[in-house]
Parts: C-alpha cells; structure tokens; sequence
C-alpha cells in the first residue's frame, strides 16, 4: 500500500511539474525538464490505486510548490521596477513637486521613447509597487510612459493621509507629466480611484481617465471588514491569476502582499465621503472638454457594497466605458490580466 501511495504521489509531482513547465510558471517549476514526464510515466505504470491518488494530490501540490520555491527562490517579480535600466524600458526613483510636499515615484519609461503617459495611483493601504510589474510590462509594450504612486499616507510617502491634502499626491504628478508629455492619462484602484477622480474634477491635467472599482463610498462594521478580507482572500484562489508565478516564486508573490500600512489623520470611510466620488463625476461630466472615461468593476466584490457598479455605470450612462470582470474580486481586478490588458489597449489608443 505504501508503494502505491509513493508511486501515485510521483505520478502527480511529474505531471504537475509538466504544467508547470508548459505554462511558463517559472514560480511554480522545480526545473525537472524531461525527468518529469519520465516520473509521472514511471508512477503510473505502477498503477497506483484511485484512493491513493486522490489521496496524494494535496500534498503533491504542496510538495510541488515548496521544491518550486527552493528551487526558484531568486525569482522576485518585484526587481522589475528596480531603478535602472531593464529589458523594454528604464526606472527612475524620483520625487514628484506637489503643493504640500514632494510625492515619491517611479517614472518608467519605454526604451524608444513616449509621448504619452499614464499617473496610477494606488488602493488604499497599498504602495506604488504593488503587484504593478504586469501592468508595467503591458504599458511600456505600448509605447506608454509610467508615473507609479505614493498616495499621501502609504508606501514612502513623509505625509500622513488627511484631506484634502492627499489630492496634490494625484495632481502634483498630473502636472508634472504634462510639463513632458503630450497626452496624460491617469489611472486609479479604489482609494487612488476616488482621489484620482477628485483631483481631475478640482482640475487635474488628464486626457484619458480610468477607474478601478472605485466606490461611491464605502463604511463597514470591524466585522464587516473582517469577513470582506476573509472573502477576498479565498476569491484570489482562481486560475486566471497564476501568470504572477511567470516572474515569481510563491514566496515572493506572497511577500509582494507585505505593505508599510497607511498612517492616518483621517479614516479612509471618512476620507471617501470626503473626496465624493459621485459628486466628482458629475463635475467632471460637465466640463465643456471632460475626458473620455473607462470603468472596471469586479464581478465577484467582496468590499463595495452592493449595486456600487451600478450606481457609478448608471452616473456615467452616455460618457463612461464600463466593464464587468465577472470572476474577480475587489483586490484581484487590478493583477487580473484581462482588466490590464484592455486599460493598456484602451490607454494606448487615446494617448497616441
């Protein structure tokens, strides 16, 4: 019996280390090449019994990515927005001038150059490196400029989150990139959404707008917040996320997670009633030259309350470009590629 558990466990780890290999889940390969068909051959030939392959299939996965992450321990995602010089494009470290104080920032740069380029700002609680490596090599591949973010309160940013300074840590930027580009667009998750989207309505440079599941507010119990987190957490468990293994390990996919925290002078339920998402659109919509407006929304949000989408795609009827991502949560929308992908495209043709 033991023998066919060993052999239905080898069985998996050979088969699991050839998708891996196959997809390009470099994070997630232990490097077997042809060893691992040879080793799922040799463990099925065995014919090991169908309760013990269905019983070693768990610890064959963990089994898989504990080799994998040995094995590719040097493989951090997060060294591509290194400053310096790397494959397509270039990072500058940089402190942006704002009103209340310089904004820290990485200005990423295709190799041949732009013309137009994209402010993101970031969710709340988040940083301006935040799982932004795919969305870098899908931007500067168009031949877009980046500006990554600090948003007052996160990341390195000197200043506390309070209002309504922490609109300058959008519109500083805004201005700092239309001084060098021709066309700015600028791009904001959630929280870096709703002050995004004050920020233009106060008058921020912007040619192209676009909105990551920004609320039209947001204010939830301690265990509200609680089960939100718990939700999202398990709705990350889907296969249209395992790209982020093509650059990294799971320990280095797990450590992107780790931010510095917000510091704060005002809560960030506050903060949204304050900044007014909806009443900014409207500003916005009634500007003699508003920008043209994408929105994306998760289909599967654990954090909005309910019918927000619908309320913001209702608000924005006539102007705004909506998108449903249906499988995605409120934290995976930003790393899913389908909703980098289509930003990208959507960036790119309006900032030519």
């Amino acid at each position: 019996m033991r023998s066919s558990y060993l052999n239905a466990l080898g069985a998996w780890l050979g088969a699991l280390e050839g998708l891996a290999a196959t997809a390009g889940l470099r994070g997630l390969s232990w490097g077997g090449g042809p060893g691992a068909a040879l080793l799922a051959g040799a463990g099925l030939a065995m014919r090991p019994a169908p309760r013990a392959l269905a019983l070693t299939l768990a610890p064959a996965l963990l089994l898989q990515v504990g080799l994998a992450t040995l094995r590719q321990r040097h493989l951090d995602p997060k060294r591509a927005l290194l400053p310096g010089a790397h494959t397509g494009y270039t990072v500058a470290r940089i402190d942006v001038p704002a009103a209340h104080g310089p904004v820290p920032a990485l200005h990423i740069v295709p190799a041949q150059g732009a013309t137009g380029a994209v402010c993101v700002a970031h969710g709340s609680g988040c940083d301006k490196t935040f799982y932004a490596w795919r969305l870098v090599e899908d931007f500067t591949a168009r031949g877009l400029a980046l500006l990554l973010i600090d948003l007052d309160g996160h990341g390195e940013s000197p200043r506390p989150q309070s209002f309504p300074e922490i609109i300058e840590s959008v519109a500083g930027p805004a201005r700092w990139l239309r001084e060098r580009y021709a066309r700015v667009g600028l791009l904001g998750m959630s929280l870096g959404g709703a002050v995004t989207t004050r920020a233009v309505a106060d008058g921020a440079p912007c040619d192209a707008l676009a909105l990551w599941a920004a609320p039209p507010r947001l204010r939830m119990s301690m265990a509200g917040y609680r089960r939100a987190q718990l939700t999202e957490a398990l709705r990350l468990a889907r296969p249209q996320l395992l790209h982020l293994f093509r650059d990294g390990s799971a320990y280095h996919i797990a450590r992107a997670w780790q931010t510095s925290g917000i510091r704060a002078r005002i809560g960030t339920w506050d903060l949204f009633d304050a900044l007014d998402v909806p009443g900014s659109l409207g500003r916005i919509a009634a500007q003699a030259a508003r920008p043209p407006l994408l929105l994306i929304y998760a289909g599967r949000d654990g954090v909005l309350p309910a019918g927000a989408a619908e309320e913001i795609q209702a608000a924005t009827a006539g102007w705004g470009e909506f998108h449903l991502v249906r499988g995605a949560s409120h934290v995976s929308v930003a790393i899913e590629l389908e909703t980098i992908r289509r930003t990208g495209a959507w960036f790119a043709e309006r900032l030519r």
